[in-house]
């Protein structure tokens, strides 16, 4: 009788095995980056309530913040994740009866985010982006991670969303006689806040941005239609917004192909 078929077997379970055994010690001896709350000279932690028993307001709608689910409870929690987390151990601040100078304020610099949102970094660095590493903006000017939605308008609430970006950007507000229906999805569809390789922080340098939303057909050789209308030469004269067609590319007063 012929003893492959067992053989076959043995050397699936024990090649198997051997596999598992590569992949956790690969898991065990690869280095990796340890999140570290910032510190203060001479400051220990003490923990959120200590924070709360003189920020009240603060605390009160910390609750149903994002980051509120972020933290750890109980004593082995204090120097995880809670306000000092983000504001540095508040020993000196406690002792000082608030003193300034004694604790963190995240608003006057991004670094505080970026400890755990790293790859922002990079995005900030890019060549079309908010001054935030210039120091002209904070991360807190479009967030709020004291309550609600850290990422204002996230989820389904993307009028919100809009109005973070119209704060600063009043000439794109409108009303419009005609109004780019994109703008009701959030600026973001277009646009990329935290850095983006194109100018005007865009998503696409082309075309391309505008056909994500406006579906292209091919009726015939060479024929390109959107929109009911054969764009295909239209598409060599360069981007839609540039080409002499669709300049009024947030809303118009005009026109409803968003012309001028």
């Amino acid at each position: 009788m012929s003893t492959q078929p067992s053989r076959t077997k043995s050397t699936l379970i024990f090649g198997g095995a051997a596999i598992w055994g590569l992949l956790l010690v690969s898991c065990v001896v690869t280095s990796r980056t340890m999140v570290a709350p910032p510190s203060i000279p001479g400051a220990t932690f003490v923990g959120s309530g200590k924070c709360a028993s003189c920020h009240e307001e603060v605390s009160h709608s910390f609750s149903d913040a994002t980051h509120a689910k972020l933290i750890a409870k109980g004593d082995n929690g204090n120097e995880m994740i809670g306000c000092e987390s983000c504001h540095g151990p508040g020993s000196l601040h406690v002792k000082s009866g608030g003193s300034f100078g004694t604790i963190l304020n995240p608003n006057k610099s991004p670094e505080t985010c970026f400890q755990c949102h790293t790859e922002k970094r990079g995005e900030f660095s890019l060549p079309s982006t908010h001054a935030v590493l210039a120091g002209k903006m904070t991360c807190s000017d479009c967030h709020d991670s004291h309550k609600g939605d850290s990422v204002i308008g996230g989820g389904t609430n993307m009028a919100s969303m809009n109005e973070t970006c119209l704060k600063c950007h009043q000439a794109q507000m409108g009303p419009y006689a005609f109004e780019h229906e994109a703008t009701r999805d959030g600026c973001v569809v277009c646009h990329s806040p935290h850095g983006s390789v194109n100018a005007r922080m865009l998503k696409s340098t082309n075309a391309n941005l505008c056909l994500q939303c406006h579906a292209q057909t091919q009726t015939a050789p060479g024929v390109y239609t959107i929109g009911g209308r054969d764009h295909a030469g239209s598409m060599l004269r360069g981007t839609c917004w540039v080409a002499g067609c669709h300049e009024g590319v947030h809303g118009s007063h005009v026109n409803n192909s968003l012309r001028f």
